[in-house]
């Protein structure tokens, strides 16, 4: 547990720094987490990030997430589904190219696995880049790692009952639901000192909102890990696993609750 909390605080100071610089510092961070978390999906799915697919799938993950921000002008001209298109239409094409050593059944998992991480990611920066986008960004973290900690402890002294074994054998009902007390506290509390909304009974129902689907996120991603029989999606968090473990709630959170906050 030690080193769970030394890596929490020393990791969640560096990310935070860079949210506060945004721009072109927090664009790179996000392209290099969603680098590492392709890789690491690709890992799962034994395929070498260094392959031609693998390569393909990379190149796909950086388009959409900078067709989804184009701070890079000449992104300006793409949008996220031309990438997508773009993106089939070259694996497609490789399948040919192979004779179907890479089937379809192959490039389908690489081309939803792009989908998956840019779509998180590229509207992590997304919300950052916008008008108010700092604070925004910082209430919704707030609330996911508020909700990841509450879940934690509560599922270590309390948990009993278990939430979805076939999916996530060591949730509890417990956990889910102590995540989510902490998560509505958080909320509550830095809308209180932020403004993000006017009035507490919104900030209890999007904090309760987004730490229900930051739960989500998490057994979605355990779905994935138990579907390829592994532990963990990496190890370079000392004590949370890979970047995709640590940040399987965002990549989930922040598409919904951008278009939320757009509505």
């Amino acid at each position: 547990m030690k080193k769970r909390i030394i890596t929490g605080i020393i990791g969640g100071a560096g990310f935070l720094y860079l949210v506060f610089l945004g721009g072109i510092p927090f664009t790179f961070l996000i392209l290099v987490l969603a680098t590492i978390s392709y890789y690491e999906f690709l890992r799962m799915n034994q395929t070498s990030l260094f392959s031609i697919q693998g390569f393909i799938g990379l190149l796909s993950v950086i388009g959409m997430i900078l067709s989804l921000n184009p701070i890079i002008p000449i992104f300006q001209y793409f949008s996220f589904l031309n990438v997508i298109l773009f993106s089939l239409f070259v694996f497609l094409t490789f399948v040919v190219f192979v004779k179907n050593k890479i089937t379809f059944d192959h490039i389908s998992i690489f081309l939803v696995g792009a989908i998956y991480v840019s779509l998180g990611f590229g509207f992590m920066l997304k919300t950052r880049l916008i008008e108010n986008g700092f604070p925004m960004t910082l209430f919704i973290l707030i609330i996911i790692w508020a909700s990841d900690s509450g879940a934690y402890f509560s599922g270590r002294y309390f948990g009993k009952n278990k939430l979805w074994p076939e999916v996530s054998p060591k949730k509890t009902i417990e956990g889910s639901i102590g995540g989510i007390l902490l998560a509505v506290v958080a909320g509550i509390i830095v809308n209180q000192i932020l403004h993000i909304v006017s009035s507490m009974t919104t900030a209890f129902f999007i904090s309760l909102f987004v730490s229900i689907l930051g739960q989500i996120g998490d057994l979605v991603e355990s779905a994935l890990k138990r579907s390829k029989e592994v532990k963990d999606s990496g190890n370079l968090l000392p004590g949370h696993g890979g970047i995709l473990d640590r940040f399987d709630s965002l990549i989930f959170v922040f598409p919904i609750v951008y278009f939320l906050f757009k509505l």
